[in-house]
């Protein structure tokens, strides 16, 4: 075997698509898995084909296929999907030799400069002189680790844990602006209409998680930069429904540094302590509106 074999998953990210090369040895036991139990991303997608003398099963799969998701970030565009292996029963049923795994999948692309092999010359404007005519304000929203200091990587979260989000505007050649996160719903399919849902952020900027019982969920202040928001959500499913997928969707906005906070533009979290509503600034009143659950709405 080279020592290329031995990587138990290898990932090359292409123009268009991603291919994924997993050793059958993939636990690096000696006990060697079948293509068969291996799937990529949520729609479990089977592999391209595998190579019997090195003991690999390759998948092929376009950035978009397979389930995959993308996140847009102020310099990166990020395809995101999982590889699931999923053992088949043994002939014995009463027990088991292995456990399932999920191992996630990345590919980052730089959102700044065209992606291309070169081969081609086009005489149109390139994508990022366009893209900064066009979209001026660069908004993302992302899981960090514990301390902020980095993305957390794309993996499970076990009841009890705490989501770490980030919302962030990209200010360049902007005055001075204050980010606000106005509502965001967890559902179990894309888009916040699906049913069902729930809300963590709502009525403008109030943190209605917080509300309930048992839960620490709450902005965090004070905030790194005006233009950065954190917040953090304890962790949790939806009741009665197998699925451990969830969507967070979530509408970001800004105002002028300047610009007071308002009860249309704020960022409240509640105090079980204080039994209160509290605002990461501006003067506590804005927050009343939380409680009432109707914050007016903007014309």
């Amino acid at each position: 075997r080279d020592s290329h074999s031995r990587i138990p998953v290898a990932v090359q990210c292409r123009e268009a698509q991603l291919e994924v090369t997993v050793h059958r040895d993939l636990f690096g036991t000696g006990r060697l898995v079948s293509a068969a139990e291996l799937r990529l991303g949520p729609a479990a997608c089977p592999h391209s084909r595998t190579d019997p003398a090195r003991n690999t099963v390759t998948f092929s799969a376009g950035l978009h296929e397979c389930g995959s998701t993308v996140q847009i970030t102020p310099d990166s565009l990020i395809y995101r999907t999982l590889l699931t292996y999923d053992p088949s029963p043994g002939s014995n049923p009463v027990i088991v030799r292995s456990n399932p795994a999920v191992i996630p999948i990345e590919c980052h692309y730089p959102r700044r400069d065209n992606v291309s092999s070169g081969a081609i010359r086009p005489t149109w404007a390139p994508f990022n002189s366009a893209l900064a005519a066009r979209e001026r304000l660069l908004f993302s929203l992302r899981l960090m680790n514990e301390d902020w200091s980095a993305e957390r990587p794309l993996a499970g979260f076990r009841l009890g844990d705490v989501l770490n989000i980030q919302a962030e505007v990209g200010t360049q050649s902007h005055v001075p602006l204050r980010l606000f996160v106005d509502s965001c719903v967890a559902t179990l399919s894309p888009g916040a209409e699906a049913s069902p849902h729930y809300a963590l952020i709502d009525f403008n900027g109030c943190l209605v998680d917080g509300r309930s019982d048992a839960t620490s969920s709450a902005f965090v202040t004070p905030r790194p930069r005006q233009d950065v928001l954190r917040f953090q959500i304890d962790a949790f499913r939806f009741a009665g429904d197998p699925r451990n997928l969830i969507y967070i969707t979530c509408h970001l906005k800004v105002t002028p540094a300047e610009q007071s906070p308002d009860a249309l533009n704020k960022a409240c979290s509640f105090s079980k302590g204080r039994n209160a509503w509290a605002p990461v600034e501006g003067t506590r009143d804005i927050c009343s509106c939380c409680e009432l659950g109707n914050c007016g709405s903007e014309l």
